[in-house]
């Protein structure tokens, strides 16, 4: 399952989205306002539980410097990603596109689509914060 955010212009340069993004304690900015717990667990790695949604630990798995970020599900259980590719549009603004890729069977890719789908695209609206 592929689902895509549309891309997001910040007014911050790449280095910076990068930055912000790169030190994973920021991505608590970034969340919902149903999250329900969020908890740095290392320099690579946090837990956040919406409400009445399961905790999901994402860790980091790879990193462009500047132009993307990858974070991967820390469990082999529902493996997915969540990778933000970012595009300096000049010094002072950026796009980012968020995407989610999971490997799901059909009964659980139609379950969770639609609060993917809402959860990634809080991520990118809430980008503005930085």
């Amino acid at each position: 399952m592929h689902l895509e955010t549309p891309k997001k212009t910040v007014n911050k340069s790449s280095k910076e989205v990068f930055d912000f993004l790169n030190d994973i304690k920021n991505f608590e900015t970034l969340m919902p306002d149903n999250i329900s717990k969020f908890e740095v667990l290392n320099e690579e790695r946090f837990l956040f539980a919406l409400k009445g949604m399961p905790e999901i630990v994402l860790q980091k798995k790879e990193q462009t410097p500047y132009s993307q970020i990858v974070l991967g599900a820390a469990s082999d259980k529902l493996p997915f990603s969540l990778t933000a590719d970012i595009v300096e549009i000049n010094d002072s603004e950026s796009e980012v596109v968020l995407s989610f890729e999971g490997q799901f069977n059909a009964m659980m890719a139609m379950m969770v689509k639609s609060p993917i789908t809402n959860f990634i695209g809080t991520l990118s609206q809430n980008l503005s914060k930085i």
